[in-house]
């Protein structure tokens, strides 16, 4: 193959990234849109740059080093990358490449003045822009300054935040090669950029332009307030005029250097409104070429705009495709094909990371409701419940319970005019939420049938799917799912649920009026029966009972890193006997782990290293019997509490019938609140047998050379899979496009509320009732404690001694082993009735839940004080 090293802009576009880089690649792509103009100019392809490395085999001997780094280790990084960069900048162009690199100058003109820009083929890509992490030089002139310049190019390759930027998205140093793109310079009046999306709303139908006076270096490199201009729908609808004192202007001789603006210049707007909206009508045209938002980097000359740059937003959360749910043929619950207000599941189901594709689609197939995928996440429309006033009342209210912000959020959506249509409440918009009534009578039998159908369906599914392989397996398992949707959807169970739930805000509502005491039933439910996530937490106090006298075991398992280390145990002294309590408790809760909700995440069973530091803070913290002892103690104090409020309710006037009340509902909550756990742990056992079963296919799939290992049919949706399945043949480019995207997916936040035109709806709590700077979020947990807070982003590296406060951003019910230890919560996801507040009402443990950016703003290690009751943190000096 003939290399070449260099192509002009007009003979690429976005499908030779390979060969001219990311910005190249979109430059060429943009000089084709018609009414769009681009600077005249050229490419330095990667075969130059290939050429120039193969120069200096010294650099691959760095590479490797880099690559073994950790991208913390931020001074040894500095250091290779400058040897790296002096190695290459040292190195003469060959001369058959200089001659080409001249010839194409020759024919733009020789002498003009030129920008010199980095085009990396990891770059201006949709998952990850890039920008900033090479080099751009402006006015270079004549054929030797610009190929010295070209060198620093390929050099910046390797800059210190372009290296540590690739090592924090996991890509290879080797895989990304460095073009170079020479254009002709021009000389604005403005310049700056423009946002084809709202870059902080992400609303697609508002654009931003940022503009200032003379070369965009100014803006770009923070020197200059901009004027900023939002516009919707052809006309400016928000304009803020800054105090432009500087501007970057070009020198004759090359080069370019500040200059300080006329005072009368500084509060003119750069661009006239009609400017503004022609330029966006520019961008709205780019934008339906690449097909995305775009960032646009341009100027003004002569009063007619150049684009020197068009990258994608990446920092924007996608929007749900509507349409119908995959395989279930089901249509979007929505009252037209106009406007659309989505909510996020993540945040009710306490796992707002991204899900894989095979766990996304599981979860819609066995999902009560219709639910749309957006940026790795869950989304259910709730537009047409919004619509009728009925339904509406009803959904805000049970939402407003559940996460007062996603309320708030709604409301906001609501109050803007017509943005959801309003249908007669006898429109087709289902009953309230909240649904069927709550049993008449309190009677714990009916817990007890509700669990022993529950495990007879689950002994079913695990006995009848043995048999089943191929093609069959997968018939079998969409008949499953209607099954395991059955058993969810069961009207006891729903009634169950919504029994133990509506007692607790009775006795908070009843007692506060009656009493004035906030949360009083915090403490009533304290202990209640028939809880297995609170059960799951206190087992795990009987393991470490088992594994404390035995040292051999526990010196053991402080340096366990192997998944196989179960059966190393058992060569130890007392060894067998702690194996088999781990083993216990895995049979009974080893299909759980962090983020559950996703079938591809590993359980405890298939990964149970997750559960060592766990057990092993268990034995320092705790003596023996602490599972026994602190269920009793939770026992007694509910008992205590529940006397207490009954005697002060009976000393009030119509005492008897208010003390009977409460009785009833005290009654109510100790029979049924503990079971509002259950349905998930019978959702998530349903689950690891369906995994299970999968990835015997996908084992088979590797054993026939269809995939290259089994965990490749995440990557699947589950219909994808059978398709495999049926067919014996995968697309290798789909999974690891999967793969790309689901990596990408990690840098978003998901909102709680998402529009159709990609706005982002953040609620607020609208409180003045907390101390001034105290962090705000949802009272869960009554009481108030003092304590070291740990910030933990993951489980399996916690470590937390007695009185420590976990800070997290979410947690799920495998988090529960933990709350035995800790003395009180604080998560930036969750509402009243999300599984952390209820077992951290269960333990009795003061929380606070909703509090936006918790893990950010408190540091591991301060002190800090939770105010359960009244629903704030204050960090302590």
């Amino acid at each position: 193959m003939i290399e070449q090293y260099v192509l002009d802009l007009q003979e690429v576009d976005e499908t030779r990234v390979a060969d001219v880089g990311g910005k190249g690649a979109h430059l060429g792509g943009l000089s084709r849109i018609e009414g769009i103009r681009v600077p005249e100019g050229f490419c330095v392809t990667t075969d130059a740059f290939r050429r120039i490395m193969a120069e200096a085999p010294s650099i691959d001997d760095r590479l490797d080093e880099l690559a073994r780094l950790n991208p913390d280790d931020r001074e040894t990084i500095r250091t290779l990358s400058a040897q790296i960069r002096r190695t290459i900048e040292g190195i003469a162009i060959p001369d058959d490449l200089a001659a080409a690199i001249t010839r194409a100058l020759a024919q733009l003109g020789e002498q003009a003045a030129y920008a010199v820009r980095s085009s990396a083929t990891a770059e201006d890509l949709p998952t990850a822009s890039f920008a900033g992490q090479q080099d751009t030089y402006l006015n270079v002139v004549g054929p030797t300054a610009i190929l010295q310049h070209v060198s620093r190019c390929w050099a910046s390759l390797f800059t210190e935040r372009a290296v540590t930027y690739r090592q924090r998205n996991g890509i290879d140093h080797r895989t990304v090669h460095m073009a170079v793109v020479v254009q002709q310079m021009v000389f604005p009046h403005a310049s700056g950029i423009l946002f084809t999306a709202d870059p902080v709303t992400g609303n697609r139908k508002v654009a931003t332009v940022d503009a200032g006076f003379g070369l965009g270096e100014a803006l770009v490199s923070g020197l200059v307030n901009p004027d900023v201009f939002k516009v919707r729908d052809g006309e400016v609808v928000a304009k803020a005029i800054g105090a432009k004192q500087r501007a970057v202007h070009a020198l004759p001789a090359g080069g370019t250097r500040e200059v300080s603006i006329g005072s009368q210049q500084q509060e003119q707007p750069a661009l006239t409104d009609a400017q503004v909206v022609r330029l966006v009508q520019l961008g709205r045209r780019i934008e339906a070429h690449f097909g995305r938002p775009q960032d646009i980097e341009w100027c003004l000359v002569d009063d007619g705009f150049q684009i020197v740059q068009s990258r994608p937003i990446t920092t924007l959360f996608p929007i749900p495709e509507t349409g119908e749910t995959p395989e279930t043929g089901e249509t979007p619950d929505t009252g037209d094909q106009g406007n659309h207000v989505y909510v996020s599941v993540g945040h009710g189901q306490m796992m707002t990371d991204p899900m894989k594709p095979l766990g996304l689609s599981m979860w819609q197939l066995t999902a009560l409701v219709p639910m749309h995928e957006a940026g790795g996440r869950l989304f259910v429309d709730v537009t047409r419940r919004l619509a009728s006033p009925a339904s509406r009342a009803g959904l805000l209210d049970a939402i407003g319970r559940g996460d007062p912000l996603i309320r708030d959020a709604l409301e906001t959506v609501l109050d803007r005019d017509d943005f959801v249509p309003s249908l007669p409440d006898a429109g087709p918009g289902g009953p309230p939420a909240g649904g069927a009534p709550a049993p008449t009578e309190t009677d714990p039998a009916i817990i007890t049938e509700l669990i022993e159908h529950s495990r007879a369906s689950i002994a079913a599914l695990e006995r009848d799917i043995r048999t089943k392989t191929g093609p069959a397996l997968f018939d079998f398992l969409l008949d499953a799912f209607q099954e395991h949707k059955r058993v969810l959807s069961d009207p006891l169970n729903h009634q169950a649920i919504m029994a133990g739930m509506e007692a607790t805000w009775w006795l908070n509502d009843k007692l506060q009026e009656w009493l004035g005491e906030k949360n009083a039933a915090d403490t009533l439910t304290l202990s209640a029966p028939d809880n297995v996530t609170s059960e799951m937490g206190l087992a795990l106090l009987d393991v470490a009972d088992v594994i404390r006298p035995r040292s051999e075991v526990v010196a053991f398992l402080q340096g366990v890193e192997d998944e196989g280390f179960l059966d190393e145990l058992a060569k130890l002294a007392g060894g067998t006997e702690a194996r088999d309590a781990i083993e216990a408790y895995l049979d009974r809760y080893g299909m759980r782990c962090v983020g559950e909700i996703d079938i591809t995440r590993p359980r405890w069973r298939e990964r149970p290293t997750a559960l060592v530091p766990v057990i092993l803070d268990n034995v320092r913290n705790f003596e023996p019997g602490g599972a026994e002892r602190r269920f009793e103690q939770g026992r007694q104090k509910a008992r205590k509490k529940e006397q207490d409020v009954l005697s002060r309710l009976r000393a009030l006037p119509d005492g008897d019938r208010k003390a009977d009340e409460a009785k009833r509902m005290i009654d109510r909550v100790r029979t049924f609140i503990g079971y509002r756990e259950y349905p998930k742990y019978d959702i998530v056992s349903r689950s690891f047998v369906y995994k299970q079963a999968l990835l015997e296919e996908a084992e088979r799939l590797v054993r026939a050379g269809v995939l290259s290992e089994k965990e490749d049919v995440f990557y699947l949706t589950f219909q994808e899979l059978h398709d495999v399945v049926r067919s014996n043949q995968v697309d290798d480019q789909l999974i690891q496009q999967r793969k790309d995207a689901f990596r990408s997916y990690h840098a978003l936040t998901p909102p709680r509320v998402l529009t159709s035109d990609g706005e982002a709806v953040t609620g607020a709590y609208r409180r003045d009732d907390v101390p001034a700077g105290a962090l705000v979020g949802v009272p869960v947990s009554a009481g108030t404690v003092e304590g070291r807070a740990r910030v933990i982003l993951d489980m399996a590296e916690a470590d937390l001694e007695a009185g420590d406060i976990l800070v997290t951003p979410f947690t799920d019910p495998s988090w529960s082993p933990l709350f035995v230890g800790i003395a009180g919560l604080v998560t930036e996801v969750g509402g009243l009735m999300t599984h952390g507040a209820v077992i951290a009402r269960e333990y009795g443990l003061p929380a606070v839940v909703g509090v936006e950016q918790a893990t950010r703003l408190i540091r591991d290690g301060q002190r800090i004080r939770v105010h359960g009751t009244d629903g704030y943190v204050e960090i302590l000096p």
